[in-house]
């Protein structure tokens, strides 16, 4: 396995696959790295990147110089994009709609305008590589229009390979998927999972069960569940897993959530209650599944724009008429 790869844990088809096409000289011009969120998929889109680079490299540079500039994001022949918010007509990454405290609506997409600065970058040759590399990341958010005007950049890349990144091939428009090479990804094992959260320092979420279990062999995810979870007020987390025992109680909590929590935290919420009651019913040795019905409700209900208190106010006060099992 390639020193280039060493960082990517448990994803040993995908290196082989990817180590292999660069030993053999037969790189193809678009690949799709499929797999879910958070295993890995974007690292080795930037180890890959790194090897094809060094590919040839003259005596004056130096790989370590390469690597920097590729994760860094500023080697001139490395176009990375990513989905956007649309803002009083600016494009926003997620990082950056998060630091400007804009309020998000709907969720990012890659943008026709997107596609577009791909081609331009693409007319012209390689500067200091021998190929030119462009990743999308998320490409399933891609709009119709946007998917037909890359199709036309896969038909005639030039000196160039693209890398799409995306759950499934179910995920994108067939013709996009029939021009790429898959390169599959898998979720980890828990074992694989603890080796990855350890080595970047986070003990401390291997040791909560429900954020290990809402991760689901996603160590991406549960650095994200981890994170989302110190934005919610701790006194607001321990009334919502014990669950309020009357109707007036849940009214309040219900008003609560919905004061402190946009409707992105709440969808989260709902998904890590399901776990949190979960694991308390197995250490109980009793398992209700109504409660957990009940806020899968929920989450569909919020996923379709309910009114968000309205939800909750249902729901807990459900909860508490179902035995107060909650």
């Amino acid at each position: 396995m390639s020193d280039f790869f060493e960082q990517l844990i448990s994803q040993e088809p995908a290196v082989e696959l990817l180590t292999q096409a660069i030993a053999q000289n037969r790189i193809a011009p678009a690949y799709l790295f499929a797999g879910p969120d958070g295993v890995g998929r974007s690292l080795a889109a930037r180890c890959f990147i790194e090897q094809l680079f060094c590919i040839n490299l003259p005596e004056h540079q130096e790989i370590a110089s390469i690597q920097k500039r590729v994760r860094q994001g500023n080697h001139p022949d490395l176009l990375w994009v990513e989905p956007t918010y649309l803002h009083q007509g600016k494009r926003l990454s997620a990082a950056e709609a998060a630091a400007a405290g804009v309020k998000r609506k709907a969720p990012p997409q890659i943008r026709l305008e997107q596609i577009r600065e791909i081609s331009q970058f693409l007319s012209r040759p390689p500067l200091a590589a021998s190929r030119s590399v462009v990743v999308i990341e998320r490409a399933e958010t891609m709009a119709e229009a946007a998917a037909n005007a890359l199709l036309k950049t896969l038909e005639e890349p030039g000196q160039a390979t693209l890398i799409l990144i995306a759950p499934a091939s179910e995920s994108l428009l067939p013709t996009l998927v029939s021009r790429c090479q898959r390169i599959p990804f898998y979720r980890l094992s828990r074992e694989a999972m603890d080796q990855v959260l350890r080595r970047h320092a986070h003990e401390e979420i291997v040791a909560n069960e429900p954020v290990m279990a809402q991760a689901q062999g996603s160590p991406g995810d549960a650095i994200t569940c981890w994170q989302q979870l110190q934005t919610i007020p701790p006194e607001l987390l321990q009334a919502v897993t014990q669950m309020p025992r009357t109707p007036r109680k849940a009214l309040e909590l219900a008003k609560e959530i919905d004061k402190a929590l946009d409707t992105e935290a709440q969808l989260w919420l709902v998904e890590y209650l399901q776990h949190c009651y979960w694991q308390q019913q197995l250490q109980a040795g009793i398992i209700h599944e109504l409660p957990l019905r009940r806020l899968e409700t929920a989450r569909q209900y919020l996923l379709n724009y309910a009114q968000p208190r309205l939800v909750w106010e249902c729901t807990l006060l459900d909860m508490c008429q179902l035995g107060k099992v909650c």
